[in-house]
């Protein structure tokens, strides 16, 4: 296929056409993960009835979100594997290799018998399908934002990545709205005995439409070019040098992953629990509630994607560092206040504080390696952080509740993470309207 990028005058002029059909494929495999993360996370009380022995809803609920966890647990793993292997073969192979792998593993989970029918064997078929979309998952995001960077004009790339997100919360929106309407219309039995298939099955249509986006697209002008460094394929660069040879930008992109994960697992995957659990909420409301914050989330976030393009990634991320250290109490405080409105209001803040992140990181963090390496370093620095941070929120605030009695452990929890991120951003480079590193300047062929 004939490449649709041109270098003139030492810049990459990319195709809008291109670029728009590249970040489409990207954030509609962000759009899956997240489907599957909102499905898996509504419907898990349902889950523990077909998948585990019955007699201790506590203990099928605990299992459920066991196997959930695991995927976690080998998300560093996919990223040694498909990040470096991105910066070796290319990140549109991977991308679509992802995308399979994620699209089965979802899709595997609707066909699975339950427990009744095939005893022990249900539980270890979930865990295999869950450490399948685990691992894919390990190479997802970061080739995904890698993409979209990669092609990206240098004074839009803010607003383009945005879309990556974009993608996120449509995709977490539409699959807890999914599980939300069969609670509405089905009857318990069911949504036990066929009715929770539905949501797993979807994945299957998506992951194909999604895979033929993908192999639809070409590669990234900025891989091609350091191929064409080469005289034959790419060199290989070895995994030890990802790390060590980028360890001060790994460090910055722990931190920077570390507060925008912890506040967007708090805030979309934490608060529901927390709002029915801790406070007693009624638990429809409480679902409402998070799934308007992420309409509002939805609604803002390309125009402050087109913000960081203006102003630079470093004030929008230092923005939402210091509003989440000055407002996590007071938005925390209202959410405790219990009424609607006040619940809304508190939720509503941290939301559009967490789009600082949502908007920005997409390109913030792959402009913190050099081309050669940018895939797999990105790779392992994010999926370290999510795993040993991101995923863990829930978990270590629940923990940190039971043992000191403190209702406000969540806001104490988040505004640690941002005074991490904050240090972050201070030693990180503004990337707004440069060329990303290793990679000649970009521009849009209407610009040129």
């Amino acid at each position: 296929m004939k490449s649709r990028t041109a270098k003139a005058q030492d810049a990459t002029v990319t195709d809008p056409a291109l670029v728009k059909r590249a970040v489409k494929a990207a954030a509609l495999g962000n759009a899956m993960e997240w489907f599957d993360f909102g499905v898996y996370s509504y419907i898990a009380v349902t889950l523990g009835k077909v998948f585990f022995p019955s007699g201790n809803p506590t203990a099928q609920l605990l299992s459920t979100f066991g196997a959930f966890a695991a995927a976690f647990l080998v998300r560093p793993l996919g990223g040694m594997v498909f990040g470096p292997l991105g910066d070796r073969v290319g990140r549109q192979k991977v991308l679509a290799l992802t995308m399979i792998m994620m699209a089965a593993g979802t899709f595997a989970i609707g066909l699975i018998p339950s427990y009744a029918t095939i005893g022990v064997g249900a539980p270890i078929l979930l865990l295999v399908a869950r450490l399948v979309q685990g691992f894919s998952t390990g190479g997802e995001y970061a080739g995904a934002s890698t993409f979209i960077a990669e092609y990206a004009p240098d004074k839009r790339r803010g607003f383009l990545g945005s879309w990556l997100e974009f993608g996120t919360l449509a995709g977490y929106i539409g699959g807890a709205g999914l599980v939300t309407l069969m609670t509405a219309l089905l009857s318990a039995d069911d949504l036990t005995s066929w009715g929770w298939r539905i949501p797993f099955l979807i994945a299957g249509p998506m992951g194909l439409i999604g895979l033929y986006l993908r192999l639809r697209l070409e590669e990234t002008p900025a891989f091609a070019a350091e191929v064409a460094k080469a005289e034959k394929d790419r060199p290989k660069v070895p995994l030890r040098e990802m790390i060590t040879g980028q360890w001060r930008a790994l460090l910055l992109c722990v931190g920077l992953v570390l507060v925008f994960n912890v506040t967007d697992y708090m805030l979309l995957s934490y608060m529901p629990s927390y709002l029915t659990g801790q406070l007693h909420y009624d638990e429809t409301h409480g679902l409402l509630v998070v799934l308007g914050v992420m309409a509002l989330m939805m609604i803002v976030q390309p125009f402050a994607g087109a913000l960081t393009d203006r102003v630079g990634r470093r004030p929008v991320i230092a923005a939402g560092c210091a509003g989440f250290l000055l407002l996590s109490v007071p938005a925390l405080l209202l959410i405790r206040e219990g009424s609607l409105l006040a619940v809304a209001l508190g939720m509503g803040a941290l939301g559009l504080l967490l789009v600082c992140f949502t908007a920005s990181m997409p390109s913030a963090l792959p402009a913190l390696f050099p081309t050669k390496v940018r895939y797999g370093s990105l790779s392992i620095g994010f999926n370290v952080s999510v795993s040993l941070f991101g995923g863990t929120t829930p978990l270590v605030v629940t923990a940190l509740i039971g043992a000191t009695g403190n209702m406000m452990m969540p806001a104490y929890y988040m505004m640690a993470a941002a005074v991490i991120g904050g240090f972050a951003v201070w030693r990180m480079t503004e990337s707004a309207g440069r060329p990303l590193p290793g990679s000649a300047p970009s521009v849009a062929a209407r610009d040129h």
